[in-house]
């Protein structure tokens, strides 16, 4: 089934009063909520299933986004179609403040490029601010004896007759799919073959059992496999070495410069959502991230906090959808494969 199929089927009854009760279709008309913002429960629209990294940023903003708001925050686990379908409900709420998106840079910026027919355009959504953001960590399976990108380079043409090795990503088209296409063109293209799976948790399953000999996925997706010397870390990605791991270099210490890629999540509204809005929730963003408890779990795993203003996230969404673009035009990925 295609994306513009998934979007045209007709709701449950379930499903439209759901969407009835809490996200309304923008309209000319618009009404205003009575009263200064916020005045009711604000909900956090999820595109995954609980329990991965942008559920997680989600979660542990919930509390310290209702505190600053003096709200509820509820979050809505909208998973389907890599994301799309959360993105897409956003797109088409009313742009009122009480419906926003935990968003990652998967579906707003390399979906776009990847997902044959996508009508949504992710770059009309109103970025809000970051919530945190985390370096990739190219790891490769212990019995692997390359110790950095050329050597890897060397030792993936020596192996089966020259045809190479396989490497895996948590899905055709994700962000750890495209970062390992483009550290292939900056290695020389060494023969490497993309074993897709549904989630970065089976691929890691397989990763470990040495069906496949490298990856790169969020350092604090990787954080429990290097920690138990089931994977070995060969670089990171983030512009300066990681504080909860020290010891894995960067991509310009391993021999890559310029080769600097975020996995980040940030909060959007819908398009055309008001200034005063957007700096109430941004305050809020930002007083919820400075929390000291908030800012140890999430460092404590490899992440990094957010914060910031939303014009840097606005640059940072424009910028990785350029990007990635040209990426994917240049290797030909596709979500499908």
């Amino acid at each position: 089934m295609s994306f513009k199929q998934i979007l045209d089927r007709p709701l449950s009854r379930r499903g439209a009063l759901a969407g009835a009760a809490g996200i309304g279709l923008a309209s000319p008309s618009v009404s205003r909520a009575q009263g200064a913002y916020p005045n009711r429960p604000v909900t956090l629209v999820v595109g995954f299933p609980p329990g991965g990294q942008t559920d997680f940023a989600a979660r542990i903003l919930q509390q310290g986004l209702a505190a600053a708001l003096g709200q509820s925050v509820v979050i809505d686990n909208r998973g389907g179609a890599g994301g799309n379908l959360g993105t897409d409900a956003v797109l088409r709420a009313r742009p009122d403040g009480y419906t926003l998106l935990v968003g990652n840079a998967n579906p707003l910026t390399i979906n776009p490029h990847t997902f044959q027919g996508m009508t949504i355009d992710p770059l009309r959504l109103t970025a809000v601010g970051m919530m945190l953001k985390s370096a990739l960590i190219l790891c490769t399976h212990p019995s692997v004896p390359a110790k950095n990108p050329a050597e890897l380079a060397t030792w993936a043409r020596q192996q089966n007759g020259g045809n190479g090795i396989n490497y895996g990503s948590g899905s055709a088209g994700s962000l750890t799919h495209v970062a390992m296409e483009l550290f292939k063109n900056r290695v020389g293209n060494p023969p490497m073959e993309h074993v897709p799976y549904r989630g970065s948790g089976p691929a890691l399953q397989d990763f470990i059992v040495n069906r496949f000999s490298a990856m790169f996925d969020a350092s604090s997706v990787m954080a429990p496999f290097i920690r138990s010397n089931q994977l070995r870390p060969m670089l990171q990605t983030g512009p300066a070495r990681i504080p909860a791991f020290p010891d894995i270099p960067t991509a310009a210490e391993a021999g890559l410069p310029d080769f600097v890629i975020t996995a980040w999540i940030g909060l959007f509204g819908p398009p055309g959502m008001p200034q005063e809005i957007v700096q109430r929730l941004n305050t809020a963003l930002n007083q919820a991230v400075g929390d000291q408890t908030v800012r140890e779990r999430i460092t404590s795993q490899g992440d990094e906090p957010g914060g910031g203003t939303a014009e840097e996230l606005a640059n940072l969404l424009r910028t990785d959808h350029a990007r990635w673009g040209e990426v994917v035009r240049a290797n030909n990925i596709r979500a499908d494969g």
